[in-house]
């Protein structure tokens, strides 16, 4: 017969033991997942860490599931009269032409080196941060573990940047486990993400590093690097808007941000445009979802530059319009 104490003994070990789990996985210890040791493999073989030091990173993540809800359900899944009210405030673009204004010197020697207007500049870092107020509180590494072990849709492309963070880290001399950033793990006032900052950051100030959190020329200079490197055409037009004829075919033209079709195809569907453009000339049909039916707009090549810092067509209109609205400003 098992005496009472002994199988009393067996609940608290088993109590202890669940429990003991329970702060494993509230703490997020990925180190003795195979996947996670995989990843632990490759990256010990092809970089300076050793696999002490990642087990070390790895033990330490907390879990960000909190933040799949807001992957799921983006501002860039709102309708066009819902996102522009985010962005399209007088508070940003009052604060954006004070941005212009005290920033005017330097904001002349990016655009000249990088052929980026000035307004579209301040535009980026006005959408993403707000300039500079608000860079995100989230830790970058555990956001990118969390995506890329336990997001299995998008788990390619976060294991991707978690591998580019790393590297990222250890050229910038960044502690992995402080630095801070955005649900997504954008960093910094332009909130690259970590391939983007490899990539495309740039040390406009001349001190030997490229600085996107606290540098604010390399930040002007980075986001137009950005642009020039996906193809900004210096003077061409971003976008504009278009008319409908009563009658059209505009059900057979399929908006996007792509310039793929000709003017000649939007205007034999029914488009038209204030603007004289050159029939074979390449453009995209933009379209934004109003309450009582929906904007077309014209989009050209600098429109889709514009979206390859974020792929939503809403996203590169509130640039736009952002951008437009500082410039009026900034000639009052």
């Amino acid at each position: 017969m098992i005496k009472k104490p002994f199988i009393l003994l067996l609940l608290l070990l088993n109590v202890v033991s669940f429990s003991a789990q329970a702060v494993k996985l509230q703490q997020g210890d990925y180190r003795y997942r195979e996947d996670v040791e995989a990843f632990i493999e490759k990256i010990a073989a092809s970089s300076d860490y050793n696999e002490q030091q990642l087990l070390d990173l790895f033990s330490s993540v907390k879990h960000q599931r909190h933040l799949f809800e807001r992957m799921d359900k983006p501002a860039e899944k709102l309708e066009w009269h819902q996102y522009r009210k985010i962005f399209l405030t007088d508070k940003r673009i009052n604060k954006g032409i004070e941005f212009w204004k005290n920033n005017r010197d330097l904001l002349q020697q990016v655009e000249q080196r990088y052929g980026v207007p000035a307004e579209f500049i301040v535009a980026i870092v006005g959408v993403e941060t707000f300039y500079g107020a608000y860079k995100g509180k989230v830790p970058v590494f555990d956001t990118l573990v969390t995506f890329a072990f336990d997001y299995p849709k998008r788990a390619k492309f976060f294991t991707s940047e978690l591998e580019h963070f790393l590297l990222l880290s250890a050229s910038q001399k960044f502690d992995v486990r402080e630095v801070k950033g955005s649900y997504a793990g954008a960093m910094g006032m332009p909130q690259f993400i970590a391939s983007s900052y490899r990539s495309y950051a740039v040390d406009f100030d001349g001190d030997g590093e490229a600085n996107l959190f606290d540098s604010l020329p390399d930040v002007l200079g980075s986001v137009a690097n950005y642009f020039k490197r996906h193809g900004w055409e210096p003077g061409a037009e971003v976008t504009h808007p278009l008319s409908v004829s009563q009658h059209n075919n505009i059900s057979q033209i399929k908006a996007g941000v792509k310039p793929s079709y000709s003017w000649s195809e939007l205007s034999k569907a029914g488009f038209s445009s204030s603007r004289i453009l050159p029939q074979d000339a390449s453009v995209a049909l933009i379209k934004l979802l109003q309450q009582d039916g929906a904007d077309y707009w014209a989009g050209q090549k600098n429109f889709y530059v514009i979206t390859r810092y974020n792929h939503s067509e809403l996203y590169a209109m509130a640039v736009y319009q952002l951008s437009q609205e500082i410039k009026a400003g900034m000639k009052l």
